[in-house]
């Protein structure tokens, strides 16, 4: 049995996260105008203030947001690979990749139908991050993970998607 971590597991996580993006950026902001009125019915407990950030998108932001995001999944992969898959980031960023697949399938649940993500979250994300996980599990540098630090990866995710976006929107003058 190979007991190496290989680049298929630390770079395989930008590869599947660019695919996973690029239904993102083609699908979402056309997603949302179609959209929005009609969620804003079905969930009039959302706060006005997302609604209107909702409808902010703009695509070339967003296209932009996604290319920086891109840097940081890109630093987390190549920290996997000079680690031979120890790296806390890399690990981290793994973890965080596959619970952003749970949160589309989640997504796509609440609406009844397809959220843009949800197409490549059962089909890549999802099996993707496992067989990563057990890859780095065979070779044993599978770092355990607890709860707490599966919300850890979830607030990193969200402050890292934040700060993409308004490094974005300054990059774009606005």
């Amino acid at each position: 049995m190979d007991d190496r971590v290989t680049a298929g597991v630390t770079f395989g996580l930008l590869a599947a996260w660019a695919l996973h993006d690029a239904e993102e950026v083609a699908l979402l902001p056309g997603w949302l105008r179609r959209n929005l009125p009609e969620l804003r019915d079905r969930f009039p407990a959302v706060p006005e203030k997302v609604w209107r950030q909702a409808e902010a998108v703009d695509e070339r932001e967003f296209a932009v947001s996604v290319g920086l995001m891109a840097a940081v999944v890109a630093a987390a992969s190549a920290a996997g690979q000079l680690t031979g898959g120890r790296s806390a980031f890399y690990q981290a960023a793994l973890n965080g990749f596959g619970l952003h697949g749970l949160v589309h399938l989640a997504q796509a649940a609440a609406v009844r139908g397809y959220t843009p993500g949800s197409a490549t979250s059962p089909l890549l994300v999802v099996p993707f991050t496992l067989w990563a996980r057990g890859r780095l599990r065979r070779t044993g540098v599978l770092r355990p993970t607890r709860p707490r630090d599966a919300a850890t990866g979830l607030a990193v995710a969200a402050v890292a998607t934040v700060a993409t976006h308004a490094a974005a929107r300054r990059l774009l003058g606005r």
